[in-house]
């Protein structure tokens, strides 16, 4: 399947941009390119199954269908009814990630579809380029003029997706940042604190199962490496032996493309079982001091400004 994409970061809680994007009949206040819309049969613009029907600024006729709504992760879903291009199966999604280092929004515009053979490629540029981007440019100078954060907003809805939620832009391209974390006894060279870190019995530090052993402060740590994908740019781990007062660690991290600027969105998450009152410190010890601070380093080095 061909598939087009777009993000970029707004300036801007992701509780402002998701107020705004959740209405499924809400494109022509933020977007030019849409000149009117409305929901058929009467139903609510939240109702998972309406369908919208709007007018392009070019006279195109389009009507998609809302696939899934989520308020708890901000994001969406849809479908075409009428399509605005000759492609078939045709998914979007739209979903905003809250960016913890600044309190801003990185928001991702991505669909899948099927082209005619004739036309392959065609479609994936223009919608990245003419419908996503630009939409998401046009979201950008709404939210900045018009956002106002929602006097009931409350971050996951009080669905944190982990313990640790550390996100951060790195000014560098995506291929750099994982070419540096995908190593995963490599942590040595982009984090002040972990002077040494090796594989245990020598394995590739690209193997799945594999256990890196390090020391961190005044203890001893082995995690062993439970997913890599370099299609995705993510990989997860877990703690074996650690001097820390938790059970069942288990982290991951994922990076993203920013289109618009060639950098790199990154998340860092962490959860583990512990009692409430050490949960006070470990917390804020892995954000700060373990996730973010590497984000800082990787910037530092790899960052074009």
């Amino acid at each position: 399947m061909a598939q087009a994409l777009a993000t970029t970061i707004i300036d801007a809680p992701v509780e402002t941009v998701w107020a705004i994007l959740r209405d499924f009949n809400g494109l022509p206040v933020w977007n030019p390119g849409v000149s009117e819309s409305a929901i058929e049969d009467g139903r609510a613009a939240d109702s998972v199954g309406c369908i919208r029907a709007f007018t392009l600024a070019d006279g195109t006729f389009v009507r998609e269908r809302l696939l899934e709504l989520d308020d708890s992760r901000y994001r969406m879903a849809y479908n075409f009814e009428t399509p605005a291009f000759p492609v078939e199966n045709y998914i979007a999604i739209l979903e905003v990630i809250p960016v913890t280092n600044g309190d801003k929004s990185f928001v991702r515009w991505s669909a899948t579809f099927d082209e005619a053979q004739g036309d392959k490629g065609t479609y994936v540029a223009l919608i990245s380029d003419a419908v996503f981007a630009s939409g998401l440019k046009a979201l950008g100078a709404h939210v900045a003029e018009h956002g106002v954060q929602p006097d009931d907003a409350q971050r996951w809805q009080g669905l944190r997706p982990a313990k640790v939620f550390t996100s951060s832009v790195i000014r560098a391209p995506v291929a750099a940042v994982w070419e540096k974390m995908r190593d995963f006894a490599g942590m040595k060279h982009w984090h002040e604190d972990i002077p040494q870190m090796e594989m245990i019995d020598d394995v590739r530090p690209d193997t799945v199962s594999g256990v890196r052993d390090f020391i961190f402060g005044d203890g001893q740590l082995h995690e062993q490496l439970t997913m890599l994908s370099d299609r995705d740019h993510a990989f997860r781990y877990r703690i074996l032996k650690s001097p820390m007062p938790w059970m069942n660690y288990h982290a991951g991290a994922r990076l993203y493309p920013l289109t618009d600027s060639g950098h790199t969105f990154a998340v860092w998450t962490a959860d583990w079982v512990a009692a409430p009152q050490d949960d006070l410190a470990l917390i804020p010890n892995v954000h700060e001091n373990v996730f973010q601070k590497a984000f800082d380093t990787l910037d530092r080095q790899l960052g074009q400004g």
